[in-house]
């Protein structure tokens, strides 16, 4: 069945200018983005987004380090999205994540791992909707509207 993930290309691998050979490993791994864009969380943001890890003791530093720089937002679609993209992005530390993952490849630590990716079908949905309307997410693939000799004659 193909469904809905939400993957977030994080500060650093941004700044690293990581963003386009992510999103190249990303389609070749056959998902397909069906929304993007790139954006500066604030602390708001993050406090609403990573709720869930409010308490714990490295909060404060994920917010800090979530706020530090433009993020990409994406919505990618593919059978078993949420399944195959935690497969394909590894383990949250880069040290012990599976060669070839895109942790592996471009992370640098736990909090600098490059990227985010929702960790069940629940919560891309809700992760989804955080960042982008229903406008925004464009189901169908994008099909070239007149054949290309048409446009040189």
């Amino acid at each position: 069945m193909r469904n809905r993930t939400f993957a977030m290309i994080k500060p650093d691998a941004v700044a690293c200018q990581y963003s386009g050979p992510i999103i190249t490993c990303i389609e070749k791994a056959g998902f397909r983005i069906i929304a993007q864009k790139m954006l500066r969380l604030h602390i708001s943001d993050t406090n609403k987004f990573y709720a869930i890890h409010s308490q714990r003791p490295f909060f404060r530093n994920l917010s800090l380090f979530m706020t530090s720089g433009p993020v990409i937002a994406l919505v990618l679609e593919k059978e078993n999205a949420v399944t195959d993209f935690r497969t394909l992005i590894g383990n949250t530390d880069p040290r012990i994540a599976s060669p070839g993952s895109l942790r592996k490849i471009f992370g640098q630590s736990k909090t600098r791992n490059a990227i985010h990716g929702s960790d069940s079908d629940e919560n891309a949905i809700k992760e989804i909707h955080f960042f982008f309307s229903e406008r925004e997410i464009i189901p169908e693939p994008y099909r070239l509207p007149i054949p290309e000799t048409e446009i040189d004659s």
